[in-house]
């Protein structure tokens, strides 16, 4: 059984209320964009993803970029998890994503993450994310109990549930 209905579709663009930005699914193609948002907030997503996911490394290329985000644009299109991009509205920058996966940990039925770039971390931008998000899962997407991981309930509570 999936973890999404079969006849579920993902949303494809998401204004991000207040701001001239909008996330939508992200692309190979996005790496000329990804790798320097990455890269330019390096430490601080390691904080905060390195310990569960083991990403960003120092060392990731951008090639490396490249196949990590040709096989999320291969995952979305199987619906098997989502990565959306936030960008400006001409899309020539990437200023963070929002994840959207099937549960790794028992007690919820999708777990959901994001960021922002360094220059945006604790921002306007960020404060309008963090209210997007929540109310376009609970609006847009099938999960009866969804986890906001870093949010509510911290990446070291989290890896310490069994798994799914």
């Amino acid at each position: 059984m999936s973890w999404l209905p079969e006849d579920f579709t993902h949303p494809v663009f998401v204004p991000v209320p207040g701001t001239t930005l909008h996330l939508r699914p992200i692309r190979e193609a996005d790496t000329a964009l990804d790798y320097p948002a990455v890269m330019g907030s390096r430490q601080r997503l390691w904080e905060i993803f390195g310990p569960a996911w083991s990403w960003p490394k120092e060392t990731m290329t951008r090639e490396e970029d490249r196949i990590d985000l040709l096989r999320h644009e291969r995952e979305i299109a199987a619906h098997q998890s989502f990565n959306y991009a936030l960008l400006d509205e001409e899309e020539t920058a990437l200023f963070g994503c929002v994840y959207i996966d099937p549960p790794e940990r028992a007690g919820s039925d999708g777990e959901v993450s994001w960021w922002v770039v360094d220059d945006l971390a604790g921002g306007e931008v960020e404060r309008a994310l963090d209210a997007l998000v929540p109310q376009w899962i609970a609006a847009d997407w099938p999960f009866q109990r969804p986890r906001y991981l870093g949010r509510d309930i911290t990446w070291q509570d989290w890896l310490a549930l069994p798994p799914a």
